[in-house]
């Protein structure tokens, strides 16, 4: 029986380099903690602390312009010769631990602004680093999976922090603590690496000046190009976030819509699907060239907004919705591994963290953009909200046409 099921899981399972499994077990480790203060730390510093609403969101704004800097210094330092990827990733972890010490302390809003500084600016380390060694470590057939598995680890631990957060709040109402296990959890994954993850980087990159290398980056057309894209799929993801709830329990349906507690059950659906999905969607798009793979992802994209707008526009909302999270699932999990893989592959060896580092910001862009558009739109009534659904899906066809000038772009360049 033991025999058969470790059969199962080897054809299961990626064959990937022992350490991409490290990376993605830290990873998960530190998203614990993550998922314990996403959602309860709004709540705690306005409630408890005093600050208001505004404050907060602000903290947690500059939070994200600090990750952009982060990205930035990271993707430099991930390529240095006199620094590099197993540096960048241990000063990633150090600084959102110190994060998580200086928001214990928080009484303040120039306290708490503080802490999510220099939190925003240890994720911004992290992605640059932690991408880069998934590549360095993998051959290129075995990326999108190796991506998919750190992603998987992401959404994981994340989903384990909120059910395991929420848990100890009922019970203990210690806010606090939840900084402190944050700052525990990254702090392993300080020892995680520092024990298990050597030294990446190949030992032939050449020294350069810190701009020298986005110089390069920023005139590769290939990337620009791919960019574009990258932050329009971002905006899209941002959408289910932040817009999409707000659709579901004011316009769907009509006077029907959904109710808080029964859009808890379709996005823990959501979560769930796309990561049983990950790893077998990741498998199969290796089948096809990486901007296939974000065509693929394109049109489930469009198929999901025009489920979306059905949903608020006709009868059983219920069953739109659920079919549009669904879908926008295997979107989601058909872009995110793919997108990394082919920036790798895109990008010279010797300037993997910079190239890297572009795509990160991309997130970062497109998550600055979709959340405030989707609020406009909700905020003008049911007419321009369920219009926005149909003008997001209509924006699939410039990006169509993009993503097949840029596969044959990379296909003279061999990529």
């Amino acid at each position: 029986m033991s025999s058969a099921l470790t059969q199962w899981l080897r054809k299961l399972l990626p064959n990937l380099d022992h350490r991409v499994w490290i990376l993605a077990a830290g990873r998960l480790l530190s998203q614990v903690g993550i998922g314990f203060t996403l959602f309860y730390a709004p709540i705690f510093f306005t409630t408890q602390v005093g600050l208001s609403a505004t404050q907060v969101g602000l903290g947690i704004g500059l939070g994200s312009v600090a990750g952009i800097g982060g990205r930035f210094l990271g993707g430099s330092l991930v390529d240095s010769p006199t620094a590099g990827r197993r540096p960048t990733l241990l000063a990633s972890a150090l600084v959102s631990a110190v994060a998580d010490g200086v928001l214990i302390l928080a009484n303040n809003f120039p306290i708490f602004l503080l802490g999510n500084l220099l939190m925003g600016f240890g994720v911004g380390l992290y992605w640059p680093a932690a991408e880069s060694v998934a590549a360095d470590i993998t051959r290129p057939k075995q990326r999108n999976e190796a991506y998919a598995l750190v992603r998987l680890a992401d959404n994981i631990g994340l989903g384990v922090g909120v059910i395991a957060g929420g848990a100890l709040i009922s019970l203990t109402g210690a806010y606090r603590a939840l900084f402190a296990i944050d700052g525990v959890t990254f702090l392993l994954f300080f020892g995680i690496i520092y024990v298990a993850i050597a030294e990446t980087r190949p030992a032939d990159n050449p020294a350069r000046s810190l701009l020298q290398g986005w110089g390069h980056a920023l005139r590769d057309t290939s990337l620009m190009v791919y960019a574009l894209v990258n932050v329009l799929f971002t905006g899209y993801l941002a959408q289910i976030q932040s817009t999409l709830p707000l659709y579901l329990n004011r316009f769907a349906g009509g006077e029907q819509t959904i109710s808080e507690g029964t859009l808890s059950l379709l996005f823990t659906g959501h979560v769930v699907l796309a990561a049983i999905a990950q790893l077998p969607v990741a498998r199969w798009l290796n089948r096809y060239r990486p901007a296939q793979g974000l065509m693929v992802s394109a049109l489930l994209w469009g198929l999901g907004f025009g489920l979306v707008w059905r949903s608020g526009t006709g009868s059983l909302p219920l069953v739109w919705g659920g079919l549009a999270l669904g879908v926008m699932a295997l979107a989601m999990v058909a872009y995110t591994p793919i997108g990394s893989a082919l920036v790798a592959a895109i990008a010279p060896e010797t300037l993997r963290g910079v190239y890297l580092s572009v795509n990160s910001m991309c997130w970062a862009v497109g998550y600055l953009i979709g959340p405030p558009l989707g609020g406009w739109a909700i905020d003008q009534g049911a007419a321009v909200a369920h219009g926005f659904w149909l003008g997001l899906a209509a924006t699939v066809a410039p990006a169509l046409v993009i993503l097949v000038w840029l596969d044959r772009r990379l296909r003279r360049q061999g990529v």
